[in-house]
Protein backbone atom coordinates (compact mmCIF):
# COMPACT_ATOMS: atom_id res chain seq x y z
CA UNK A 1 0.00 0.00 0.00
CA UNK A 2 1.15 3.19 -1.01
CA UNK A 3 1.06 5.96 1.64
CA UNK A 4 1.87 9.48 0.33
CA UNK A 5 1.50 13.31 1.97
CA UNK A 6 -1.71 13.95 0.28
CA UNK A 7 -3.29 11.82 2.77
CA UNK A 8 -5.54 13.35 5.18
CA UNK A 9 -4.25 15.16 8.14
CA UNK A 10 -4.03 13.65 11.17
CA UNK A 11 -7.12 14.13 14.00
CA UNK A 12 -5.76 13.46 17.82
CA UNK A 13 -8.46 11.55 20.50
CA UNK A 14 -8.19 11.56 24.18
CA UNK A 15 -7.17 8.34 25.23
CA UNK A 16 -7.55 7.28 29.39
CA UNK A 17 -4.41 7.46 30.59
CA UNK A 18 -2.43 4.64 33.21
CA UNK A 19 -4.42 4.97 36.31
CA UNK A 20 -7.59 6.31 35.15
CA UNK A 21 -10.42 5.27 37.15
CA UNK A 22 -14.08 5.90 36.42
CA UNK A 23 -16.08 7.73 38.70
CA UNK A 24 -19.12 5.72 38.11
CA UNK A 25 -20.01 2.19 37.31
CA UNK A 26 -20.89 3.13 33.25
CA UNK A 27 -22.30 -0.03 31.42
CA UNK A 28 -19.36 -2.42 30.00
CA UNK A 29 -18.64 -3.10 26.57
CA UNK A 30 -16.15 -5.61 24.89
CA UNK A 31 -12.48 -3.27 23.94
CA UNK A 32 -9.67 -6.12 23.31
CA UNK A 33 -8.41 -5.93 26.37
CA UNK A 34 -11.47 -6.49 28.53
CA UNK A 35 -12.09 -9.45 26.28
CA UNK A 36 -8.59 -9.89 26.77
CA UNK A 37 -8.88 -10.28 30.47
CA UNK A 38 -12.23 -12.82 30.13
CA UNK A 39 -10.33 -15.20 28.51
CA UNK A 40 -7.54 -14.96 31.15
CA UNK A 41 -9.31 -15.44 34.04
CA UNK A 42 -13.48 -14.37 34.12
CA UNK A 43 -13.13 -12.88 37.76
CA UNK A 44 -10.37 -10.69 37.02
CA UNK A 45 -12.99 -9.52 34.04
CA UNK A 46 -15.17 -9.12 36.91
CA UNK A 47 -12.73 -7.11 39.00
CA UNK A 48 -12.01 -4.55 35.82
CA UNK A 49 -15.07 -4.15 34.07
CA UNK A 50 -17.67 -4.64 36.76
CA UNK A 51 -16.01 -3.45 40.42
CA UNK A 52 -13.76 -1.51 38.48
CA UNK A 53 -10.99 -1.97 41.46
CA UNK A 54 -8.07 0.67 40.65
CA UNK A 55 -4.98 -1.00 39.92
CA UNK A 56 -1.55 0.43 40.29
CA UNK A 57 0.04 0.91 37.17
CA UNK A 58 3.47 -0.59 36.33
CA UNK A 59 6.51 1.46 35.33
CA UNK A 60 6.49 -0.42 31.62
CA UNK A 61 2.82 0.29 31.28
CA UNK A 62 3.74 4.46 32.28
CA UNK A 63 6.88 3.95 29.74
CA UNK A 64 4.18 2.70 27.12
CA UNK A 65 1.36 5.38 27.92
CA UNK A 66 4.55 8.09 27.61
CA UNK A 67 5.49 6.77 24.00
CA UNK A 68 2.40 6.67 22.49
CA UNK A 69 1.97 10.57 23.83
CA UNK A 70 4.81 11.30 22.22
CA UNK A 71 4.38 9.62 18.61
CA UNK A 72 0.97 11.18 19.19
CA UNK A 73 1.95 14.91 19.17
CA UNK A 74 4.68 13.83 16.63
CA UNK A 75 1.94 13.17 13.84
CA UNK A 76 0.60 16.85 15.16
CA UNK A 77 2.94 18.55 13.38
CA UNK A 78 4.04 19.06 9.63
CA UNK A 79 5.50 16.13 7.98
CA UNK A 80 9.16 18.17 7.63
CA UNK A 81 9.05 18.32 11.43
CA UNK A 82 8.64 14.50 12.84
CA UNK A 83 12.43 14.21 12.52
CA UNK A 84 14.09 12.01 15.12
CA UNK A 85 15.33 14.85 16.85
CA UNK A 86 12.14 16.48 16.87
CA UNK A 87 10.38 13.38 18.37
CA UNK A 88 13.12 13.00 21.41
CA UNK A 89 12.12 16.30 22.64
CA UNK A 90 8.59 15.66 23.34
CA UNK A 91 9.36 12.95 25.48
CA UNK A 92 9.37 15.27 27.99
CA UNK A 93 7.30 17.26 27.65
CA UNK A 94 4.57 14.63 27.40
CA UNK A 95 5.94 13.46 30.87
CA UNK A 96 5.24 16.71 32.28
CA UNK A 97 1.72 16.59 31.04
CA UNK A 98 1.15 13.37 32.42
CA UNK A 99 2.06 14.44 35.81
CA UNK A 100 0.02 17.14 35.73
CA UNK A 101 -2.91 15.04 35.35
CA UNK A 102 -1.57 12.39 37.52
CA UNK A 103 0.92 13.77 40.37
CA UNK A 104 0.71 10.59 41.99
CA UNK A 105 2.87 8.82 39.32
CA UNK A 106 6.30 9.86 41.16
CA UNK A 107 5.19 7.03 43.46
CA UNK A 108 6.37 5.10 40.41
CA UNK A 109 9.43 7.74 39.21
CA UNK A 110 10.89 9.84 42.32
CA UNK A 111 12.55 12.71 41.16
CA UNK A 112 15.80 11.16 41.40
CA UNK A 113 14.86 8.70 38.78
CA UNK A 114 13.42 10.58 36.22
CA UNK A 115 16.23 11.14 33.93
CA UNK A 116 16.78 7.52 33.17
CA UNK A 117 13.07 6.66 32.37
CA UNK A 118 12.96 9.63 30.12
CA UNK A 119 16.08 8.18 28.50
CA UNK A 120 14.65 4.41 28.09
CA UNK A 121 11.40 6.30 26.59
CA UNK A 122 13.42 8.17 24.23
CA UNK A 123 15.40 4.79 23.04
CA UNK A 124 12.38 3.33 22.12
CA UNK A 125 11.07 6.96 20.33
CA UNK A 126 14.11 6.43 18.44
CA UNK A 127 13.89 2.60 17.43
CA UNK A 128 10.24 3.62 15.79
CA UNK A 129 12.77 5.13 13.42
CA UNK A 130 14.27 2.25 12.64
CA UNK A 131 11.03 1.06 11.37
CA UNK A 132 8.82 4.14 9.75
CA UNK A 133 10.16 7.34 8.31
CA UNK A 134 7.12 9.75 9.27
CA UNK A 135 7.62 12.27 7.04
CA UNK A 136 7.10 10.62 4.43
CA UNK A 137 2.94 9.97 4.80
CA UNK A 138 0.65 11.33 6.93
CA UNK A 139 -1.68 9.73 9.57
CA UNK A 140 -5.44 9.67 9.05
CA UNK A 141 -5.84 9.88 12.78
CA UNK A 142 -4.08 8.83 16.09
CA UNK A 143 -5.70 7.28 19.40
CA UNK A 144 -9.18 7.50 17.62
CA UNK A 145 -11.98 6.15 19.84
CA UNK A 146 -13.89 3.53 17.80
CA UNK A 147 -17.34 1.69 18.94
CA UNK A 148 -20.01 0.28 17.29
CA UNK A 149 -22.62 -2.33 18.12
CA UNK A 150 -23.03 -5.67 16.36
CA UNK A 151 -26.63 -6.87 14.67
CA UNK A 152 -26.38 -9.06 17.91
CA UNK A 153 -26.48 -6.05 20.18
CA UNK A 154 -22.49 -6.88 21.59
CA UNK A 155 -21.25 -3.57 21.80
CA UNK A 156 -17.43 -2.65 20.54
CA UNK A 157 -15.30 -0.41 21.90
CA UNK A 158 -11.69 1.00 21.75
CA UNK A 159 -8.64 3.01 20.76
CA UNK A 160 -6.68 2.64 17.89
CA UNK A 161 -3.08 3.71 18.33
CA UNK A 162 -3.18 5.09 14.03
CA UNK A 163 -4.76 4.88 11.20
CA UNK A 164 -3.34 5.48 7.50
CA UNK A 165 -5.34 5.65 4.18
CA UNK A 166 -3.77 5.87 0.90
CA UNK A 167 -4.76 8.32 -1.67
CA UNK A 168 -6.23 5.05 -3.11
CA UNK A 169 -8.45 4.47 -0.66
CA UNK A 170 -6.74 1.40 1.15
CA UNK A 171 -6.49 1.69 4.87
CA UNK A 172 -3.75 0.55 7.05
CA UNK A 173 -3.76 -0.13 11.35
CA UNK A 174 -1.07 0.26 13.05
CA UNK A 175 -0.47 -0.31 16.80
CA UNK A 176 3.02 0.55 18.70
CA UNK A 177 3.77 -2.20 21.33
CA UNK A 178 6.64 -0.79 23.69
CA UNK A 179 7.90 -4.82 24.58
CA UNK A 180 9.50 -6.89 22.22
CA UNK A 181 7.37 -9.04 19.86
CA UNK A 182 5.88 -12.01 21.07
CA UNK A 183 7.31 -15.62 19.96
CA UNK A 184 5.77 -17.05 17.39
CA UNK A 185 3.16 -19.32 19.42
CA UNK A 186 2.10 -15.86 21.32
CA UNK A 187 1.56 -14.20 17.74
CA UNK A 188 -2.41 -14.84 17.46
CA UNK A 189 -2.84 -13.43 20.93
CA UNK A 190 -1.09 -10.04 19.43
CA UNK A 191 -3.42 -9.95 16.55
CA UNK A 192 -6.25 -10.34 18.14
CA UNK A 193 -6.69 -6.51 19.26
CA UNK A 194 -5.68 -5.40 15.72
CA UNK A 195 -8.45 -7.99 14.46
CA UNK A 196 -11.19 -6.50 16.74
CA UNK A 197 -9.82 -2.97 15.40
CA UNK A 198 -10.43 -4.20 11.79
CA UNK A 199 -13.75 -5.54 12.46
CA UNK A 200 -14.88 -2.32 14.22
CA UNK A 201 -13.89 -0.65 11.08
CA UNK A 202 -15.27 -2.76 8.75
CA UNK A 203 -18.27 -2.43 10.38
CA UNK A 204 -18.25 1.57 10.38
CA UNK A 205 -16.63 2.23 6.90
CA UNK A 206 -17.59 -1.02 5.06
CA UNK A 207 -13.95 -1.54 4.56
CA UNK A 208 -11.64 -4.11 4.82
CA UNK A 209 -8.04 -2.44 6.00
CA UNK A 210 -5.90 -3.82 3.60
CA UNK A 211 -2.93 -3.94 6.48
CA UNK A 212 -2.31 -4.48 10.22
CA UNK A 213 0.93 -3.21 11.60
CA UNK A 214 2.33 -4.02 14.87
CA UNK A 215 5.41 -2.15 15.66
CA UNK A 216 7.32 -3.91 18.25
CA UNK A 217 9.38 -1.06 19.87
CA UNK A 218 11.80 -2.60 22.29
CA UNK A 219 12.80 -5.68 19.59
CA UNK A 220 12.42 -3.60 16.52
CA UNK A 221 10.14 -5.88 15.05
CA UNK A 222 7.54 -5.17 12.75
CA UNK A 223 4.41 -7.98 12.48
CA UNK A 224 1.91 -7.53 9.53
CA UNK A 225 -1.07 -8.72 8.78
CA UNK A 226 -3.85 -8.93 5.91
CA UNK A 227 -7.37 -9.89 6.69
CA UNK A 228 -9.90 -10.89 4.76
CA UNK A 229 -13.74 -10.11 4.97
CA UNK A 230 -14.67 -13.92 5.68
CA UNK A 231 -12.03 -13.90 8.43
CA UNK A 232 -13.21 -10.99 9.98
CA UNK A 233 -17.02 -12.70 10.27
CA UNK A 234 -15.99 -15.32 11.22
CA UNK A 235 -14.20 -12.91 14.21
CA UNK A 236 -16.78 -11.67 14.56
CA UNK A 237 -18.50 -15.00 16.07
CA UNK A 238 -15.96 -15.25 18.20
CA UNK A 239 -16.63 -11.75 19.86
CA UNK A 240 -20.22 -12.87 20.12
CA UNK A 241 -19.48 -15.88 21.94
CA UNK A 242 -17.34 -13.80 24.07
CA UNK A 243 -20.00 -11.16 25.07
CA UNK A 244 -22.59 -14.05 25.32
CA UNK A 245 -20.72 -15.65 27.97
CA UNK A 246 -19.99 -12.23 29.92
CA UNK A 247 -23.33 -11.61 29.76
CA UNK A 248 -24.14 -14.88 31.17
CA UNK A 249 -21.87 -14.26 33.71
CA UNK A 250 -23.02 -10.90 34.79
CA UNK A 251 -26.69 -12.14 35.25
CA UNK A 252 -25.51 -14.31 37.97
CA UNK A 253 -22.50 -13.07 39.39
CA UNK A 254 -20.46 -16.04 38.37
CA UNK A 255 -17.58 -14.86 37.01
CA UNK A 256 -14.96 -17.68 38.25
CA UNK A 257 -11.05 -17.12 38.77
CA UNK A 258 -8.73 -19.07 36.33
CA UNK A 259 -5.37 -19.77 37.68
CA UNK A 260 -2.12 -19.38 36.08
CA UNK A 261 1.47 -18.33 35.91
CA UNK A 262 -0.20 -14.62 35.65
CA UNK A 263 -1.31 -14.65 38.90
CA UNK A 264 2.08 -13.87 40.11
CA UNK A 265 0.82 -10.02 38.69
CA UNK A 266 -1.88 -9.58 39.34
CA UNK A 267 -3.40 -6.69 41.78
CA UNK A 268 -6.29 -8.91 42.68
CA UNK A 269 -4.29 -11.85 44.20
CA UNK A 270 -5.27 -11.09 47.69
CA UNK A 271 -9.42 -10.95 46.72
CA UNK A 272 -9.08 -14.25 44.50
CA UNK A 273 -10.38 -16.95 46.10
CA UNK A 274 -7.92 -19.13 44.23
CA UNK A 275 -5.45 -17.80 46.80
CA UNK A 276 -7.28 -17.93 50.12
CA UNK A 277 -8.76 -14.31 49.75
CA UNK A 278 -12.66 -13.21 49.71
CA UNK A 279 -14.09 -11.08 46.85
CA UNK A 280 -16.14 -8.27 47.65
CA UNK A 281 -20.01 -8.81 47.26
CA UNK A 282 -20.81 -9.04 43.70
CA UNK A 283 -22.39 -4.93 43.61
CA UNK A 284 -24.82 -6.56 40.20
CA UNK A 285 -24.22 -5.91 36.40
CA UNK A 286 -23.74 -2.33 35.72
CA UNK A 287 -27.34 -0.45 35.15
CA UNK A 288 -29.39 -3.51 35.51
CA UNK A 289 -29.81 -7.12 34.35
CA UNK A 290 -27.27 -7.07 31.08
CA UNK A 291 -29.79 -8.76 28.81
CA UNK A 292 -32.56 -5.50 29.44
CA UNK A 293 -30.06 -2.93 28.87
CA UNK A 294 -30.59 -0.54 25.94
CA UNK A 295 -27.01 0.75 25.47
CA UNK A 296 -23.92 0.27 26.38
CA UNK A 297 -21.10 2.97 27.79
CA UNK A 298 -17.65 2.23 28.56
CA UNK A 299 -14.51 3.72 29.82
CA UNK A 300 -11.51 1.84 28.30
CA UNK A 301 -8.67 1.75 29.40
CA UNK A 302 -6.11 0.01 27.41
Amino acid sequence: MSISESSAPATMGSPPQVGDVSATRGRPALSPSRAGDFKQCPLLYRFRAVDRLPEVPTRAQLKGTLVHAALETLFGLPAPERVPQTAVLLVRPSWEQMLAKSPDLTDLVPEDEVDAFLDEACSLVNAYYEMEDPTRFEAQSCELRVETELDDGVPLRGFVDRIDVAPTGELRVVDYKTGRAPREMSEPKALFQMKFYALVLLRTRSIVPTQLRLLYLGSGTVLTYAPDEDELLRFERTLSAIWKAIVTAGATGDFRPNPSRLCEWCDHKSRCPSFGGTPPPYPGWPGGPPQAQPGFEEVVVE
